[in-house]
Parts: structure tokens; C-alpha cells; sequence
């Protein structure tokens, strides 16, 4: 198989933020021949040389169908992840770790030879503390005490296995910081502030101050610049980790610059145990532990991606959350389930 072309590529999770994202891109390029995108609910869009499949990876029943999707695919993408219940880490589980196994042995039977797979900068060891960003061979231990870190993490350590035992398929793996986009605005707040709070209040006039904790440092990436890195991935012959972050880095000020809003420092702890009492009293679904992550994530170096796969990000990280931002406030979605658009609800 020529690497600059593609016959035909599988996507799960194709109906989540990345995913509409990424075959949109590839239903445009001309090295791929056809997409065929799995999720658990068939979407609205038609898109053309994309196909859709339903089909629900925490089910081990969907085995057989999964394998017949995978048996003539020339690489698969695998997005597929469920952030919730955050509650109930058997669930996810379920999904992001079971199912995510599930793809890499239907891969490994079918032969196929190029996986992509979705991993994080969650997946990360604390960083050091104020340090420089680190390189993809800073080690994917994750945090222990988030549902999230955890998953990813174990994956890198299946990942290793993977690799060992099928080494004529290509793998890569994708490390990016935050993504956002405008069309998952109304997913996002869902997942992280519930689904009743109204988007409508993330205006700058209603935010005259912003609580700043210690530490908080993040990346921010575009979701359409996430894509088109893994479009190149698929197209070029690279294998191992990637990491992709835009500039700059999101503080306290950037965040308070970006939302008119004057930065006011509170102690991390009071931050963390007002969430945890609101997430013990099922108020917001990110839990503590999501926050400590934060907390302890490295920044990114991105060398790596701009050097092999010749990218740069199109929009900066102030760009990317003022599309989030955006969304958030019109209820903008998409036209698939998760992505569903509503300023509350």
C-alpha cells in the first residue's frame, strides 16, 4: 500500500468531536478512497465516500460485527470513548477499555496495517512542576485518581503489547491537549458542567471576575487541526506517539483576557472542594479527580508532529476556545447524537 494514498479507512467514535471532524477531511481528500464510520447511533450527515455502521464496543456481542466491518480495511482510526457516567468507572470502562482492546484484536485478526489510535495528554505522568513541555518519551503512567488518566494510560500499556506482537501493523499514537471547536460546544458543556447549566452565562458581562488557582496551565488545541494531523498520520509512513498543542499556553491571565474578566486568586483546595461537593451531589458531572488531572498534566512539546507530519496548527488556542465559547452560548451541535446542539438540556 502506497502511504500518500488510502483505499479505505474505518473510524469508531466517527460521530463524536473529532471524529465528524476527521471524516469530513478524509471525505475530501483525494488519497482516500472510502470512510466507513462506526458509532452506537447512526448520524444525519451524508457526507460523499462515507459509509455508516451502528455498533457499540462495550457490547462483546457486537464482536462478530465489528470483525466483518474491519475485514477489509486498510487502517483504522479508533476515536470511540465515553467520558461519563463519571460516577460509574465500570461503565466506562466497559467502552474505553474493553472496547478499545475489542478493536485491537479485530485489527490483529483482520491483518489490518495501519492502527491510529485516540490517546492523550491525560495520559501523560505529571509533568514537572512549572517546567518546559516534554517530549512524546516523558512517561504515560496518567493520574491515578481520575477514571480518564487512568484509561488512557492502561491503553498505551496494551498499546506496548500490541506493538510487540504485531509488528507489520503500522501504529500511531495521537497526544493532543484540549480540542475544541464550535460545533462541540453544547457536547463539552454536557460533559463537564451538566446538562442544565445554560450556556447562555459564559458572556463576558455576566463574568466580571474569574477565580485563578495555582497552577493551572493548559493546552488548547482546534479540533479541525487535530484532524488534519490525523489525516497525515494515516498518509505518511510515521509510527509511535505524537503530541499536538497550539500556542499559547492558557493561564489564569490568557483566560481572563479572553473573557473580560479580571483574574481573582483563590486556593486550589476551595476550588476542588466546592467541585467535589457538587459532583457527591450529582450537580456536575466532572469529578475531583478530573481536576487534580488538570492540575498535574505536562505541557506538550510538538516538534515531533511539525517536523514528520509537516503540521501546524491553522488556529490558535485563543482561537479554539473563543469557537468553544461560541457554541456554547448559541447551543451550536452537529448533526449526530452526541454533538446534539442546545444552550441547556
Amino acid at each position: 500500500m502506497n502511504p500518500s494514498t488510502i483505499a479505505r479507512v474505518v473510524v469508531t467514535g466517527a460521530t463524536g468531536n473529532v471524529g465528524t471532524s476527521l471524516v469530513r477531511i478524509l471525505s475530501r481528500d483525494p488519497g482516500v478512497g472510502s470512510v466507513l464510520g462506526l458509532a452506537r447511533r447512526r448520524p444525519g450527515l451524508d457526507l460523499p465516500g462515507v459509509e455508516w455502521a451502528e455498533l457499540d464496543l462495550s457490547l462483546e456481542g457486537d464482536g462478530p460485527r465489528l470483525a466483518q466491518y474491519l475485514s477489509d480495511a486498510d487502517a483504522v482510526v479508533h476515536l470511540a470513548w465515553r467520558f461519563g457516567p463519571t460516577h460509574d468507572p465500570v461503565e466506562t470502562w466497559r467502552t474505553n477499555v474493553l472496547g478499545s482492546v475489542r478493536v485491537f484484536d479485530a485489527v490483529a485478526a483482520a491483518r489490518v496495517p495501519v492502527l491510529v489510535h485516540a490517546s492523550s495528554v491525560g495520559a501523560y505522568s505529571p509533568g514537572p512542576e512549572g517546567g518546559p513541555p516534554v517530549s512524546e518519551a516523558w512517561p504515560t503512567h496518567g493520574w491515578p485518581g481520575a477514571a480518564y488518566t487512568r484509561e488512557k494510560a492502561y491503553l498505551e500499556r496494551v498499546l506496548d503489547t500490541f506493538e510487540r506482537d504485531h509488528p507489520m501493523t503500522r501504529v500511531v499514537r495521537m497526544r493532543p491537549a484540549f480540542l475544541f471547536k464550535e460545533e462541540s460546544a453544547s457536547e463539552q458543556r454536557r460533559i463537564f458542567a451538566g446538562r442544565f447549566f445554560p450556556g447562555q452565562l459564559m458572556r463576558p458581562e455576566l463574568l466580571p471576575l474569574l477565580p485563578e488557582f495555582e497552577g493551572l496551565r493548559f493546552q488548547v488545541l482546534h479540533t479541525e487541526d487535530a484532524a488534519d494531523a490525523y489525516r497525515r498520520a494515516l498518509l505518511r509512513d510515521v509510527r509511535g506517539p505524537f503530541n499536538l498543542a497550539a500556542d499559547p499556553v492558557i493561564d489564569g491571565a490568557t483566560l481572563g483576557g479572553l473573557l473580560n474578566a479580571r483574574p481573582v486568586k483563590v486556593p486550589a483546595g476551595a476550588v476542588r472542594g466546592a467541585l467535589s461537593a457538587a459532583w457527591r451531589l450529582r450537580l456536575v458531572p466532572a469529578s475531583p479527580g478530573l481536576f487534580d488531572a488538570l492540575r498535574h498534566l505536562p505541557l506538550l512539546a510538538t516538534e515531533r508532529a511539525r517536523q514528520e507530519l509537516g503540521w501546524e496548527p491553522a488556529a490558535s488556542s485563543l482561537e479554539a476556545l473563543e469557537a468553544f465559547l461560541r457554541g456554547v452560548r448559541a447551543g451550536t451541535g452537529d448533526d449526530t447524537a452526541p454533538l446534539a446542539g442546545n444552550r441547556i438540556g
